[in-house]
């Protein structure tokens, strides 16, 4: 309905200061919620101090209790708010943009992808492979390209990531068929 009139709200958490009048100038028709306290706390100088470990906690406590996420997953905070999200979401996932990095967690296994489409370089730090290659992912560019390593061939640089689909590693689990879910209270 184009009459109706929705209030955006967002929420920053940043250790920048100056990010928050930057919002409110360039956004007049959002309200912003965030502390700038918080970020001064960041700074190099006071940033491992116990104010700025509160301010980190209110961060990460308020991102996860919003709609959506747009974050840098390079950053731990925005990890934790999204892992935190998914405790009272049935799943999270289509609520957050990471703008760095695909999610991962220290100690992960490796994250796979396995080419739908040969690629050839045309790129200097490109590098090809063929339909069924395992490439090994590093990182996410978010500009239409992926830094890994090709399993098969050892070539390494950057890749099209719409070239590659995720390998979900699928474990057998013990069912517990005693257990009566009410399907109603998802």
């Amino acid at each position: 309905n184009p009459n109706v009139n929705f209030t955006k709200r967002v929420f920053l958490a940043t250790d920048e200061p100056a990010v928050f009048s930057d919002a409110r100038s360039k956004f007049p028709n959002y309200i912003f919620y965030g502390d700038t306290a918080v970020a001064k706390s960041a700074q190099l100088n006071t940033r491992y101090g116990t104010e700025s470990l509160k301010g980190v906690l209110l961060d990460i406590h308020f991102l996860s209790l919003c709609d959506y996420l747009v974050c840098t997953f390079s950053s731990q905070i925005c990890r934790v708010a999204y892992e935190i999200m998914q405790q009272r979401l049935v799943d999270g996932a289509w609520r957050v943009q990471p703008l760095d990095d695909v999610y991962y967690f220290g100690g992960q296994n490796a994250h796979n992808q396995r080419a739908l489409l040969p690629n050839k370089a045309v790129w200097p730090n490109e590098f090809s492979f063929q339909r069924g290659d395992i490439i090994g992912t590093e990182g996410n560019h978010w500009d239409g390209f992926s830094k890994g390593s090709d399993k098969t061939n050892g070539q390494t640089g950057l890749y099209p990531s719409y070239k590659t689909e995720e390998i979900v590693n699928v474990a057998k689990m013990h069912a517990y068929p005693e257990v009566r879910v009410n399907v109603d209270e998802f």
